[in-house]
C-alpha cells in the first residue's frame, strides 16, 4: 500500500492543548470503574466507524465545524490504517464506548517505514526487523482520563496501550507526536512512553520546520 503524508502526522486522539474544567467529584477515574477492554475484527471496525468517528470529535473540542472536519479527517486515516497487516483496535467499554487504541506492527520496511525518513535510529530499525516493534497510532480516550491518575496502572490510556503490545508480543511500541505540543508530549510521557534516546536506545535527533515531529517509544508493561 501506497503511505501518503497525512498518515504520518502525530498519533491521532493525542491529548488537546485546549485546558478542561476542573471534573466534579463524581466523574473522576476510579480503579473500581473497569470497563471492559476488547479487540474488534476488521468487519466490526467497519461496521462501527461512525461511532468512532464520532468519539474522536467529542473527545477533540471545538466549534461544528472544526468537530466535523476532525471526524472526517481522522475517519480517512482510520480506514486507511485499517488495512495494514497485523492492524488491531481495541475499545473500552461498559453501557457505551468509552475509549480506545489502535496501531499496527512493523518490520522496518516498506512504504510505510520509509516514511519516517530521519526520525529512526539503527536501534529502532534492528527492533523493527526482528517483528516485535508496534506501532501505536492512535489514543482516544476522554479529557479526564488525560488529566487524572496518569501514573496509575489502571488509567484507561494505560489499560488500552498496554493490551496492544501484550497481544502482539511487542518489545517496544512507538509512536509520532507534534515536538511542539508539549501538553501532548507531557501526557504521553506520563503514561509511560518515553522519547527515542531514553532507557539506553540512542537519541534521535528531533526534526526542524515544516516536521516538528517527535518519536516517542513505550516498553511493554509501561
Amino acid at each position: 500500500m501506497t503511505l501518503t503524508l497525512p498518515a504520518l502526522q502525530p498519533a491521532r486522539g493525542r491529548p488537546r492543548t485546549r485546558l478542561p474544567n476542573v471534573p466534579k467529584p463524581q466523574s473522576r477515574s476510579s480503579p473500581v470503574v473497569t470497563e471492559r477492554v476488547r479487540r474488534l475484527s476488521r468487519g466490526q471496525v467497519s461496521d462501527r466507524l461512525q461511532e468512532l468517528g464520532d468519539l474522536y470529535a467529542e473527545t477533540s473540542g471545538g466549534d461544528a465545524w472544526a468537530w466535523n472536519q476532525a471526524r472526517a479527517d481522522f475517519l480517512l486515516h482510520l480506514a486507511a490504517d485499517a488495512r495494514r497487516p497485523g492492524f488491531s483496535l481495541l475499545i473500552a467499554e461498559s453501557t457505551a464506548l468509552a475509549g480506545y487504541a489502535y496501531g499496527f506492527p512493523t518490520a522496518g520496511a516498506g512504504p510505510w517505514w520509509a516514511g519516517f525518513g530521519g526520525h529512526t535510529g539503527g536501534s529502532l530499525l534492528r527492533r523493527a526487523a526482528s517483528g516485535r516493534l508496534f506501532v501505536v497510532s492512535g489514543i482516544v480516550v476522554p479529557p479526564r482520563v488525560r488529566r487524572e491518575y496518569k501514573d496509575q496502572v489502571w488509567n484507561l490510556a494505560r489499560r488500552l496501550q498496554r493490551r496492544l503490545l501484550t497481544d502482539h508480543r511487542a518489545t517496544l511500541g512507538v509512536t509520532l507526536v507534534n515536538a511542539r505540543d508539549t501538553t501532548v508530549v507531557d501526557t504521553m510521557r506520563s503514561w509511560g512512553w518515553r522519547d527515542a534516546g531514553d532507557d539506553g536506545l540512542p537519541p534521535v535527533p528531533l526534526a526542524v520546520p515544516p516536521d516538528p515531529f517527535r518519536v516517542l517509544v513505550l516498553v511493554p508493561g509501561a
